[in-house]
């Protein structure tokens, strides 16, 4: 599985053959310039939410790609009636794609598209693939549910946001690492406003001093796991 950090909350991931990009906030972005929607592959595009940040780009990459957008009901629907391809989820479900199994889970947050519609109750998803597995928190508060998900799933890698102010900070994102067990963060929905700016020396100290490793990529950076 390789993951690539292209700004924000935006990834790409490369699982059984397949590209999924995360919740596509690429143009609006002047850190993320040297990135090229155009250039992204895309077979699927999972959105956690319907908040501008997060679904900027959908639309384009999914008229260059003809991806299938996999997000609540409510978005998928919205996506629907404008002609895309979508696939429809709500909390707790799950469903076997052609890459892997994906379950959506419950976030902390609130959820509208830019132009006022309704945009569902946010989430997170819980990729599960052949070999490695990912929990990715989308933007979210700390929350209890977040204990549920190693009863069913042993994760290799967590995505956590850590900006502070719309969602955790780096100490609740700690204890989050507890609730979910996994000691391996990529961290993500930082330092793009003037609101979620952060220390970066500073907080991978304060990870490391719990034992976990925070990973905080360039944008355009990949790990492989």
């Amino acid at each position: 599985m390789k993951i690539t950090f292209y700004g924000h909350a935006s990834l790409g991931i490369e699982v059984g053959g397949k590209h999924i990009i995360v919740d596509p906030f690429i143009t609006g972005n002047p850190e993320a310039a040297a990135i090229d929607i155009n250039s992204l592959k895309a077979d699927y595009i999972l959105l956690t939410h319907a908040h501008g940040d997060h679904i900027l780009d959908a639309e384009a990459i999914a008229k260059n790609t003809n991806a299938t957008i996999v997000s609540n009901a409510e978005i998928a629907s919205y996506y629907a009636k404008l002609g895309f391809q979508a696939h429809p989820m709500n909390h707790g479900g799950s469903w076997k794609f052609d890459f892997g199994t994906v379950k959506y889970v419950n976030a902390i947050h609130s959820s509208c598209f830019p132009d006022g519609s309704y945009g569902g109750n946010p989430g997170g998803f819980v990729i599960e693939g052949e070999h490695k597995n990912i929990y990715i928190a989308g933007d979210t508060a700390l929350t209890m549910d977040m204990k549920l998900i190693p009863l069913r799933t042993e994760l290799d890698l967590v995505i956590l946001p850590i900006g502070n102010n719309f969602t955790m900070d780096v100490e609740d994102a700690i204890i989050a690492s507890d609730f979910v067990e996994c000691d391996k963060i990529l961290g993500y929905h930082y330092d793009t406003f003037g609101y979620i700016k952060i220390d970066h020396e500073e907080s991978i100290r304060k990870f490391f001093d719990k034992g976990k490793d925070l990973m905080l990529l360039e944008i355009g950076e990949s790990i492989e796991l």
